[in-house]
């Protein structure tokens, strides 16, 4: 199954106007429907004007319909999944392993089983699969239910396989008296050949224990249950069809093995020393609990088969499974061993790092729940495998932050400019809006004063006709203030920085081409972490020499002096904003005060904030960098 995905990853090609990977024949339908929109225009744009006098007031354009929110339940892959079962009580489940924190792949499986139940009325578990002790900590249970209720989903149940351990070992027994399964004492040599060796070039045949009688096979399967075998001496297979069946998942799969450690397990300590597989455990797990819908990812199309064959040969209730296509995001990692290797070699602070792609990673870096969701549901649901770039992600963002959050100055890099002639102006109050599209988030006041605070990168000691802010002699606007200024003077420390610019309001001159922001003096310091790719290449994995020589050495920016203006405590204290639409899940963290730079970024408040000291988080910048 994984070359097949690898195969099928291979035939995408990158639509660089959405960030999106797709196949050569929908790219070719979309650059031929972009050219064919482009002709349009030059024609339209080609007619004379009409000679009718332009309206006063033209009508406004209006607003581009937002997505429905439950558009993926309507239409396409779902909406025929709930025709094919037409149930009055839907009942899904999200089963994760604990062995790990959840990414932004599992966010779409979240999304689906939760927004499928509850579009049509039903309820979905949330199942722990916890099957492996050996790979399961106390922390993951937590943070998996934790960032399931952050996305706004509230499990109708929380269950555990291991709640069902002695029901699943005595149909394990059931089987075995069935003719079904048996003890089997192969090697991982052995099991290769009777698979068919290296790419199938051998016949398959059966192992020679799936003769052995009933007894003998239940006083085995009972020595394993008792600790009398060692990890990887014996195991319980299902008898299936491995020499007749093409399909690798009926080829005498395992139901039941021995830990290589005997840890005990999170819920029933020691009581266990054998653990079902996942093939045999997620089947019965789901027919245990009546779930209407088993919706999975592409990767078990194949364990459809034995799916529906053990739950039949068992002859209990049959759940409906059906699989779509996972979501991948490209430029970064998400298997858990690789992400792990980041953390302990401190190449990022920890799993929750804004750098990387896990949910609590997203959440921390200040991505809003509902912002995921609509990314979620624009790409939609099919069979396909969805192969995204991260600048799709972030585009997306954006589209959700610009009418969710409020908007403040804050300076990056800040340099005092004096402004001479301040005169009656010192100490004057000009109200600033928090969006100038939304009048409903209200305003607040910023106080003039006589030094003011720019970005170091707004000014330049040489001019150029190319460069429209601030040079010597030269004026630039300043938002909301009375007039622009115009630099006279700059003085530079030893190392050649400039440390002080003096302006004074050009009253006379001619409207500025350009404005930029500013802060007053006695803004708050703040700590700003500006956050780039983590990787250099859109493969990390493919790079040579692994995914570790792939790092991007400018991954991280930190602004250790930057400046927020006073409308940021207005901000702290109504956080999250009720104009963002599901923000009610995220009300207590740091990363839902959120809110727009003007001419900056997006930004987030870190759970490193102290009261002495605030650490802001970039979430996306203002616009896509046309160098990514």
């Amino acid at each position: 199954m994984a070359d097949k995905v690898t195969e099928a990853t291979a035939k995408l090609q990158l639509d660089e106007e959405t960030g999106e990977m797709v196949s050569k024949g929908e790219l070719k339908k979309r650059l031929q429907k972009r050219a064919k929109k482009a002709a349009q225009e030059k024609q339209r744009a080609a007619k004379p004007a009409s000679d009718a006098p332009a309206k006063v007031n033209p009508k406004p354009k209006a607003e581009e319909p937002t997505l429905d929110p439950n558009a993926m339940f309507k239409q396409g892959f779902l909406a025929d999944v709930y025709k094919e079962r037409p149930v009055k009580n839907v009942v899904t489940r999200f089963p994760p392993e604990p062995n790990g924190y959840l990414h932004l792949g599992h966010a779409k499986a979240i999304a689906v089983n939760f927004g499928f139940a509850r579009y049509h009325g039903g309820v979905t578990n949330l199942r722990f699969d916890d099957t492996n002790p050996d790979a399961e900590e106390e922390v993951y249970f937590t943070a998996i239910e934790d960032i399931i209720r952050w996305l706004g989903f509230k499990p109708h149940a929380i269950t555990y396989s291991s709640d069902n351990f002695q029901k699943l070992y005595d149909l394990a027994e059931k089987m075995i008296q069935m003719k079904k399964a048996y003890v089997c004492h192969c090697n991982e040599v052995d099991i290769k050949l009777q698979r068919g060796g290296e790419a199938g070039a051998t016949p398959r045949y059966r192992c020679e224990h799936a003769a052995q009688d009933v007894e003998t096979n239940l006083q085995k399967f009972r020595d394993m249950r008792d600790g009398k075998y060692a990890p990887q001496t014996a195991f319980l297979r299902m008898l299936q069809d491995v020499e007749g069946n093409p399909n690798p998942q009926m080829w005498d799969l395992a139901a039941y093995r021995i830990p290589k450690e005997q840890r005990p397990h999170f819920r029933t300590g020691n009581q266990w020393k054998i653990y079902p597989t996942y093939d045999f455990t997620h089947c019965l797990c789901d027919s245990f609990e009546g779930i209407t819908h088993s919706l999975c990812t592409t990767e078990f199309i194949q364990s459809r088969e034995s799916y529906e064959w053990l739950n039949r040969t068992l002859g209990v209730y049959e759940p409906m499974q059906r699989e779509y296509g996972r979501l991948n995001i490209n430029g970064t990692v998400m298997s858990k061993r690789k992400l792990k290797k980041l953390v302990d070699e401190k190449i990022v602070r920890g799993w929750d790092d804004p750098r990387l792609y896990t949910l609590i990673g997203i959440r921390r870096r200040g991505v809003p729940p509902g912002a995921i969701l609509s990314f979620i549901n624009e790409l939609g649901v099919t069979t396909a495998l969805t192969s995204i770039q991260v600048v799709r992600f972030e585009q997306s963002i954006r589209r959700y932050l610009e009418t969710t959050v409020p908007r403040l100055f804050l300076v990056l890099d800040p340099v005092p400019v004096v402004i001479e002639d301040i005169g009656e102006f010192e100490g004057q109050d000009v109200d600033v809006p928090f969006s100038p599209k939304d009048p409903s988030m209200g305003s607040y006041k910023l106080r003039l004063t006589k030094t003011v605070y720019i970005d170091r990168a707004d000014f330049r000691e040489e001019d150029s006709k190319d460069y429209f802010r601030l040079a010597p002699g030269k004026s630039v606007g300043i938002l909301k203030a009375p007039y622009p200024i115009k630099a006279t003077t700059f003085s530079k420390d030893e190392s050649g920085k400039v440390t002080e610019i003096r302006a004074v309001f050009d009253k006379e001159g001619k409207k500025p081409k350009a404005f930029i922001h500013w802060v007053p003096e006695g803004s708050r310091k703040v700590t700003v972490r500006v956050h780039n790719h983590l990787f250099k290449s859109p493969d990390p994995s493919a790079a040579e020499g692994g995914y570790l020589n792939d790092i991007n050495p400018d991954s991280e920016t930190v602004y250790p002096e930057a400046l927020v203006d006073s409308g940021f405590e207005d901000v702290r204290r109504r956080a999250p904003w009720p104009q963002a639409e599901g923000e009610t899940s995220d009300a207590s963290g740091p990363e839902s005060v959120r809110f727009q730079a003007i001419r900056v970024a997006y930004f987030a408040m870190d759970k490193d904030t102290t009261e002495d000291n605030i650490v802001l988080n970039r979430i996306v910048s203002l616009k896509e960098d046309p160098n990514k």
